[in-house]
């Protein structure tokens, strides 16, 4: 049916989209454990920025969505599913990453606080900005969740109090609005108020909220 030949090509194109910005031309990957232990080696205080490959994730978005409005007006549903979609790719892969997993819980060097502060930050800013977009599904949600429990798990199992590092959740949401208008080329509110009062800041503020204490 036309239907099920939409959605194989919304699976595929989504798909390979996930593969680009997983993987490297080398076919390295851009998203490792070691780009969270290392922080604690290198960085002495947090970038106040996601980590490239979600900075990309969210240009990507970005454009998809503005070629979708002219491609399907009237279609903007379509255009919302094909961001989820994709969105979903990359953050399944990202939980279903055995490697990434088995560093992170059973590594030779453990997860530290500047790590867990970017991993924190990464997965508060996926769900900003799904939030934003009206495609935070509730599958999407739930596995950004079991993403940050287990990594907090893994912080917590080195004998460290996760809420002793991580800051409050109005800081991440701050730093993930800051990033989004920075990246979407949009100048920053004057009342710097708005964008934590807002219903969509407020509203992935609690998605997540819960999950560190």
């Amino acid at each position: 049916s036309l239907v099920a030949a939409v959605d194989r090509l919304k699976d595929t194109f989504c798909r390979q989209h996930a593969l680009d910005l997983i993987f490297t031309e080398e076919g390295d990957s851009s998203l490792t454990a070691d780009m969270y232990i290392n922080m604690d080696k290198n960085v002495e205080e947090l970038a106040s920025l996601p980590s490239p490959i979600f900075q990309e994730l969210f240009v990507k978005l970005n454009r998809m969505a503005s070629l979708t409005a002219d491609m399907f007006a009237g279609r903007e549903r379509f255009a919302t599913l094909l961001s989820m979609r994709l969105t979903e790719t990359v953050i399944l892969w990202l939980s279903e990453d055995q490697s990434f997993w088995d560093d992170i819980e059973e590594g030779p060097r453990p997860l530290g606080p500047m790590g867990l502060q970017q991993f924190y930050l990464d997965i508060k800013f996926v769900s900003c900005f799904a939030a934003q977009g009206r495609y935070l599904s509730r599958n999407l949600n739930r596995v950004l969740n079991e993403i940050i429990n287990k990594a907090v798990q893994a912080f917590s199992s080195t004998g460290m109090d996760p809420d002793r590092v991580l800051p409050e959740d109005e800081w991440f949401i701050e730093v993930c609005h800051e990033a989004m208008e920075r990246l979407s080329g949009k100048p920053k509110a004057i009342d710097g108020d708005r964008e934590l009062n807002s219903p969509t800041a407020s509203g992935s503020a609690q998605s997540i909220s819960s999950v560190s204490t």
